[in-house]
């Protein structure tokens, strides 16, 4: 068994003692020492799963003295509920699209002082001084670099990085199974025009990211919404019984690593038997791995990509999120669909520009790269951290969420079913800008959620503005 399903069990196995009170509030948990002996696992496994209880807001460390189970009260909130193991609703395409611009038009248009609602970090935490010099830097050696036509599919220097990079994820790729994109965006428009025709049904997590129902949308496609844990990811069981009842399911896409907006990851197991399960059915695979960088795992999380034989999976991700929002370099690795793709993307933006691309490889090929990544994920935990607690102090009894392993946002479910559509209307009346858990499925069953973004780093004024959206829940009638 491999390390991380390994410490993700033992984790399991850890939550249900102490939900059963055989670790009672205040227990010292066993020690890393006692752990490896009792589940003859490496140190590495243990720490990865003490820090795992942690992040779960179930243990807290103490210098010199170990990890202590935390009263149920400190925490403040309960456990994300798992989804129903039922069948996903009707396939469908219809409304989403201007319910979700509705909200984006309403919040880029109103004055914000504080915004919670962009999944992206802080300016100030990306390497902007070291990426305007490696940009300067490739302009003069290249002088005549703006007056060339960009390279096909991208630079070439570029796309082998990236292809070296992917290794750390388990993928094997050369350099000419890369074709750079704008942005992730343009990644899953190119790997869902090449695999659906209009009208096809397209299975997607519920709930999922808002851009991809808009894509779907846009391609006239039909997005079929499969109940996912905030734990686990996708459920592989509904994704079976949906295939029995549309058997026109022509691709599935799914954010197996740090979901948006869930933060879940999939166990390597289930990550292994969705690919197993789309090659079985002949349905293509559609990873957005956009996220997986911003992990607190010590070891890389794996792709999807990584157990793929056939070339079923195409593989999509991007720069956007963990080095640089405004350069917009996204790539794909398109499996067997590569000559398609190819033509696709040709024939719908032509070659991305090559002088970020040259700039952004120089600095990915080296250590500062990592350094970076580093010190990135420390922030963003400790912002996840504060802003969770911060939840925890001022909203309403019976708020739950789950704290993820990494990435930049929380999903928190409203007590007594709470309209988040309504605190979004109230909030932005006070210059606070929210995402509404509406925006995130066709379905209408997440209208009590809601998407915290842990982005910027938290300040007096970021806890005086959730302390005003807690007060704004506890006014909103319960539905």
């Amino acid at each position: 068994m491999e390390a991380q399903s390994l410490y993700r069990k033992l984790a399991s196995h850890y939550l249900h003692a102490i939900e059963a009170g055989t670790l009672a509030p205040g227990a010292r948990m066993p020690s890393v020492r006692m752990l490896m002996s009792r589940h003859a696992v490496s140190l590495s496994t243990a720490l990865q799963l003490c820090r795992y209880l942690e992040s779960q807001g179930v243990l807290e460390a103490r210098p010199r003295s170990g990890y202590f189970v935390l009263p149920r009260r400190d925490l403040g909130l309960d456990r994300a509920k798992e989804p129903a193991q039922t069948l996903p609703d009707p396939a469908r395409y219809v409304g989403v699209h201007e319910k979700v611009s509705t909200f984006l038009e309403l919040g880029q248009k109103a004055p914000v002082r504080v915004n919670l609602c962009g999944a992206w970090a802080a300016a100030e935490l990306y390497p902007n001084e070291a990426l305007r010099v490696a940009i300067n830097r490739a302009l003069r050696q290249q002088p005549l670099l703006l007056g060339e036509p960009a390279p096909h599919n991208g630079d070439p220097h570029f796309r082998s990085v990236l292809a070296r990079n992917a290794l750390a994820a388990g993928m094997t790729l050369s350099a000419e199974e890369v074709i750079v994109t704008h942005g992730c965006i343009e990644a899953l428009n190119l790997a869902l025009r090449a695999t659906t025709q209009p009208g096809d049904v397209v299975a997607v997590e519920s709930p999922t990211f808002f851009g991809l129902l808009q894509i779907l949308e846009s391609l006239g496609l039909k997005a079929l919404e499969i109940p996912t844990s905030p734990h686990t990811g996708i459920s592989l069981d509904a994704l079976d019984l949906a295939a029995q009842a549309y058997p026109n399911i022509k691709a599935v896409v799914v954010v197996p690593n740090l979901q948006n907006p869930l933060g879940s990851v999939m166990p390597d197991e289930n990550k292994q038997k969705l690919v197993a399960w789309c090659e079985a059915q002949r349905i293509a695979l559609i990873e957005d791995d956009t996220y997986a960088a911003l992990s607190d795992a010590e070891a890389p999380l794996r792709a999807l990509k990584s157990w793929d034989e056939s070339g079923n999976v195409i593989h999509c991700a991007s720069l956007h999120k963990t080095l640089s929002p405004g350069l917009r370099l996204g790539w794909l690795s398109p499996g067997r669909w590569q000559a398609r793709v190819e033509m696709l993307k040709y024939a719908q933006s032509r070659p991305s520009p090559a002088l970020p691309q040259i700039a952004v490889a120089d600095f990915l090929a080296s250590p500062a790269y990592g350094r970076h990544l580093r010190r990135l994920r420390g922030h963003l935990r400790e912002q996840r951290e504060r802003t969770a607690a911060a939840v925890a102090r001022h909203f309403p009894a019976g708020t739950r969420l789950s704290l993820p392993q990494g990435g930049l946002a929380l999903w928190v479910e409203l007590p007594g079913h709470r309209s988040s559509s309504a605190l979004f209307h109230a909030a932005l009346a006070e210059g606070i800008r929210l995402a509404p858990g509406a925006q995130f499925s066709n379905s209408g069953r997440f209208e009590h959620f809601l998407r915290i973004s842990c982005g910027a780093p938290f300040t007096a004024e970021l806890d005086e503005a959730l302390r005003t959206v807690a007060q704004l829940v506890h006014a909103l009638p319960e539905g």
